[in-house]
């Protein structure tokens, strides 16, 4: 039976609270994002209120499903931040609770907000996607008037740049209108004045009637309107009242309203399926009547069987006749005839075919749409899951709380996430990549990320420790350190000056040895180096026997055997012989080229640098036993 601990109820608490707050947070950055796209639809077109709640309203419920898995990111990295940062998870693992035991009532929560996700999408959303886009459609179509800004040029309309200086919402009416009317070049423009104006739609919807009130028209007058008559410059009419129509569809027709709910955003699941389907029959119906028609007539295929070939010659058809010697034969005049006739029937046909091929274009892409759309339900109520599972175990690492890092990595994740999602989703739209690959690439980047943090935290492994992956990243580049000695304030045991001296003396005397029997400017075998066992033990046995001489004399309060201790560089003992102490290691190294020879150049570096490290080891050892010599008559003479 499973049983609710107290820690369970805890921490679904802890989570709660800061799910609430961030999930707000997040919702409002998005609506704000997404407002940019129809600022210039709300803007000064005195749109009531009650216009402005839908419009936020449906706005808000098609972004909730975004929302969510920014939410459950950011407060889950919080969540355990704080845990962390207070150490009540420190606690919480000295009881012997792991880590996926902490996590394992929000697991429970967060699968159910997926499921919530899910039914936002499939349910809540294509019903606010229609209203949405209706909304925007009536808007235009019952105001057209609202699409018309004070106080600057509106050019929506064909022909027309029209200007008004105040708008009367409640009545409909336009005060101070100004109208360029261009009925053919800049020469033909007309100007009409009117102090006031009423704009409405036609009952067709693709027409308005501007009703215009004590104004003045003028207009330059045609060429062809002068022929016969009088020489007039310009024609000026002054009205007390004018009606004008005006082409205007105001982005609302028939074939809009049917659009709307035949997109794939405004569709569940079920309903995008079955619609599959009948696209998928109609596609292969036209796909097929287009083959047939360009076969008949485009390319005009042969017969393929003997009987059609007999039909085709009894009805005197010349598929087998030499083209080339009739024309040949041809005047000069009907050569150059049938060539322009010729030139002629191919641009129809590659006309006719690339219409058709836009037209099958079309209707693949809204086949992909579908099944993007399809895919999206199922991807974007599964990231809650991978975010929850990238959040909870980073904020466990970091162990910071608050809005500072976990903000920060939040959009850093989201960012890459972003990235992928949208470039998948526009690949799979235009056809460049199959669409359950670019739908399932974010999910398939995210998911790994998730299944390492999520390791990592629970075995209490080290992510972030900046210090091992300098240390990996000064390796792999061949980059060290400097040798840091300094004098120690206490002083427990002197250094035994005479052996070290010795002991010095005795690791020159092997550099020498070493140097004779190894020529470090001769290239290795890469054979040897990649496939083969193999250490340099005399180099690991003179570094090991020279670290304990500087050990003992870093206990020293000479100055100047400190100096010289510092100039002892530190040695890489075996990175001269193979890159990697694994044998398999090496062996897929050298078998993938590019990084075989990477790490070869590598090698031959290292060879080199400790050509140069054994002779400053040897100047340097000279130094300290030349300064030990000096230290010794002093210290007699002291006693």
């Amino acid at each position: 039976m499973l049983r609710i601990k107290k820690l369970d109820i805890f921490i679904a608490k802890q989570f709660g609270l800061l799910f609430l707050g961030t999930f707000f947070i997040c919702q409002f950055v998005l609506m704000m994002q997404f407002l940019w796209r129809y600022v210039d639809e709300l803007i000064g077109k005195g749109l009531s209120i009650g216009i402005l709640a839908q419009f936020f309203w449906y706005m808000g419920l098609m972004l909730v499903p975004q929302a969510l898995p920014l939410a459950v990111l950011l407060s889950s990295l919080i969540t355990f931040g704080n845990l962390g940062e207070s150490s009540e998870l420190t606690a919480i693992k000295a009881a012997g609770i792991s880590l996926m035991q902490a996590m394992r009532s929000l697991i429970v929560v967060v699968i159910m907000l997926a499921c919530c996700s899910f039914y936002f999408q499939n349910v809540i959303g294509p019903q606010a996607n229609r209203s949405f886009s209706q909304l925007l459609l009536s808007m235009k179509q019952t105001s057209p008037e609202l699409e018309i800004p004070e106080g600057i040029f509106y050019d929506g309309i064909p022909n027309c740049n029209i200007y008004v200086q105040k708008k009367a919402v409640g009545t409909g009416m336009l005060y101070g209108v100004m109208i360029y009317r261009m009925n053919g070049s800049y020469e033909d423009a007309a100007i009409i004045l009117a102090d006031s104006g009423r704009l409405q739609s036609t009952a067709e919807k693709k027409h308005l009637l501007l009703t215009l009130y004590s104004g003045e028209w003028f207009e330059n007058m045609r060429s062809q309107d002068l022929a016969g008559s009088a020489s007039v410059p310009y024609r000026r009419e002054t009205f007390g009242m004018k009606r004008i129509v005006l082409d205007f569809d105001g982005g609302f027709n028939m074939a809009d309203a049917a659009g709307i709910s035949q997109s794939a955003t405004t569709k569940s699941m079920g309903r995008i399926f079955e619609d599959l389907d009948s696209m998928r029959t109609f596609n292969d119906s036209v796909a097929h009547s287009f083959f047939d028609e360009s076969r008949r007539t485009t390319f005009q295929m042969p017969p393929i069987s003997r009987e059609d070939s007999a039909r085709a010659v009894a009805a005197g058809r010349s598929d087998t006749l030499d083209v080339d010697s009739v024309y040949l034969s041809l005047p000069p005049e009907l050569k150059q005839r049938a060539m322009k006739a010729a030139l002629t029937n191919v641009q129809m046909y590659a006309s006719d075919l690339n219409m058709k091929g836009d037209y099958m274009s079309g209707l693949n892409r809204n086949v992909r749409r579908h099944q993007i759309e399809a895919i999206g339900k199922v991807t974007l109520a599964l990231s809650c899951v991978i975010f929850f599972f990238i959040g909870a175990p980073l904020g466990a690492i970091i162990r910071k709380g608050g809005l500072g890092v976990p903000v920060i990595i939040s959009v850093l994740v989201f960012i890459v996430y972003f990235i992928f999602e949208n470039s998948g989703m526009k690949m799979a739209r235009d056809g460049v990549w199959t669409v359950w690959f670019g739908k399932l690439i974010s999910t398939a980047v995210l998911t790994p990320l998730a299944v390492f943090f999520t390791y990592k935290a629970n075995s209490d492994s080290t992510v972030f420790n900046i210090d091992l992956y300098i240390s990996v990243a000064y390796s792999m580049l061949g980059l060290r350190r400097k040798r840091h000695v300094f004098r120690k304030e206490v002083i427990i045991n002197d250094p035994d000056y005479a052996a070290d001296a010795k002991r010095l003396a005795k690791v020159s005397e092997d550099i020498e040895e070493y140097s004779r029997m190894h020529n470090l400017m001769r290239l290795p075998n890469p054979l040897k180096v990649f496939f083969r066992e193999g250490d340099d033990r005399g180099i690991r046995i003179i570094s090991d026997e020279l670290e304990e001489v500087i050990e003992d004399l870093s206990n020293t309060k000479d100055k100047v055997v400190l100096t010289v201790l510092n100039k002892y560089p530190i040695m890489a003992t075996h990175a001269h012989t193979r890159p990697f102490r694994s044998k398999w290691l090496n062996a897929t190294v050298g078998v993938l080229l590019p990084l075989g020879i990477f790490f070869y150049i590598r090698m031959v570096r290292f060879r080199f640098r400790l050509m140069r490290d054994l002779k400053a080891i040897r100047a340097a050892n000279d130094a300290i036993v030349a300064r030990i010599g000096e230290m010794r008559p002093r210290e007699a003479g002291g006693r």
